[in-house]
């Protein structure tokens, strides 16, 4: 099994909780929160770690919400390397209105990084990552960090012969597409943003995924598609994945899981077709469980199960152009 290395440039803490009734100008009394470790990579660790996966999770860290961040990592045991900065790491409140069952997520911008600060990221980078190993540069970049710092990563990734698995948006999403990269999962509303159109319609879809890998370098295209599944291409083929229909408590963290299934699939020598079911079953699992408690094997095992047997598309291949 290939080495997975999940990068975080803009982790934060994620605080959850609830209260009967959310209105203004009162003060509201929240139950006791849950604290979890997030940001894009951390989110895909803990969510390998939940299939019974080894990741070695590298990410910014800074102020004493950075050490409460170190301690959480710590305490479901995943391996990890941590840069410290000067700025305070972040923190994210996610709450859940019991009277209506709404949630109410309020995000914060990262600290400030300083050049030599993600200039250590590449060194440890390049000190840790092995042929056909797997990375997986997952979230925003820090506010003012260099938007095109995938693509520096990518190179990384290139002379060590390593696999880039990228989902990020933002200010780096169109910067980022000149990396080279091995797989990367766009949503609806980020693959608009990359083809430059307004929306993309069903019938759309799938002209539009092969155009763009024509475009840029990406040898596997997932586009996450919600409760819908996801559509999967590469050059030659394309399939559309089903996800089955659940009762949703928290969405959070469920695009982290998918790519926690499909990297989990594919390090053990999964085929692309396998890999995407999976990650489809672990995305869905996410959402059956408030806050960011992510996916579990059992959940996600069970639902891969009705993916399986209602995958009525099969994988077709796309003609070559003459």
């Amino acid at each position: 099994m290939n080495k997975i290395i999940t990068l975080t440039m803009n982790p934060v803490v994620d605080k959850d909780t609830s209260v009967a009734g959310i209105v203004p100008n009162k003060k509201l009394r929240c139950k006791t929160p849950v604290y979890y470790a997030g940001g894009g990579g951390i989110n895909v660790s803990r969510a390998l770690k939940n299939l019974g996966c080894r990741s070695l999770c590298m990410y910014l860290s800074g102020g004493p919400m950075g050490m409460h961040l170190q301690q959480l990592i710590s305490n479901n045991n995943i391996e990890q390397k941590v840069v410290p900065i000067e700025g305070w790491t972040r923190e994210n409140l996610s709450v859940t209105d019991t009277n209506t069952q709404l949630q109410y997520r309020f995000v914060v911008p990262g600290p400030i990084v300083k050049k030599e600060e993600w200039k250590e990221v590449l060194t440890l980078l390049e000190e840790n990552l092995q042929k056909d190993d797997f990375l997986v540069a997952s979230g925003k970049l820090p506010p003012k960090m260099p938007t095109d710092f995938y693509v520096q990563v990518s190179k990384i990734t290139d002379k060590k012969e390593a696999k880039l698995v990228m989902d990020t948006s933002g200010e780096a999403l169109l910067p980022s597409m000149k990396a080279n990269i091995f797989l990367m999962k766009p949503n609806l509303g980020e693959l608009s943003n990359i083809l430059h159109v307004a929306s993309i319609s069903a019938m759309e879809l799938e002209p539009l995924a092969k155009r763009l890998l024509e475009e840029i370098s990406c040898k596997v295209l997932v586009v996450s598609l919600g409760a819908k599944g996801a559509l999967w291409a590469t050059k030659n083929e394309i399939e559309y994945i089903p996800a089955p229909t659940v009762h949703q408590k928290s969405t959070i963290g469920a695009g982290d899981s998918m790519v926690a299934g499909m990297v989990f699939c594919l390090s053990h020598g999964k085929s692309l077709g396998e890999a995407v079911k999976y990650g489809v079953a672990c995305g869905t699992a996410a959402t059956l469980h408030p806050g960011t408690q992510l996916c579990n094997k059992e959940d996600a095992d069970n639902l891969y199960v009705w993916i399986e047997n209602n995958s009525v598309k099969k994988t077709k291949k796309i003609p070559k152009l003459i």
